[in-house]
């Protein structure tokens, strides 16, 4: 399976969901990334405050950011190349990326116990 990894801007925290006023935007990247590892997805975030040397380490992230600047921050890097600069990728994008399938597992409706009788 593919690895992703999503480069944060400054956030205050590892997830950025934290304090008073939380962004949503983060709130449910952090959700996406959290249902992508459930799936056996290798997902991993590095924040620009916390983790810099992650940032210039990375060749595609650092070349990335001379040319654009950290306005281009999140950048999602799949497999050692930018796929996604800006803004957080979708659970939808996430999960064509590393091959996951979104939809929910199917219940059969009526038959939770024998018998037709839920416990």
């Amino acid at each position: 399976m593919p690895s992703i990894q999503i480069f944060d801007p400054a956030l205050c925290c590892s997830s950025g969901v934290c304090g008073q006023d939380v962004d949503a935007q983060l709130v449910q990247m952090s959700a996406d990334v959290d249902w992508a590892k459930g799936q056996g997805a290798h997902v991993e975030r590095f924040n620009l405050a916390q983790q810099p040397l992650a940032f210039a380490q990375n060749e595609a992230v650092r070349g990335f950011l001379e040319r654009a600047g950290q306005d281009a921050l999140p950048i999602s890097v799949l497999e050692g190349q930018v796929v996604l600069a800006g803004r957080y990728p979708s659970r939808q994008q996430l999960a064509q990326w590393l091959g996951l399938d979104t939809r929910e597992p199917a219940t059969s409706a009526g038959n939770c116990c024998s018998g037709g009788k839920c416990c």
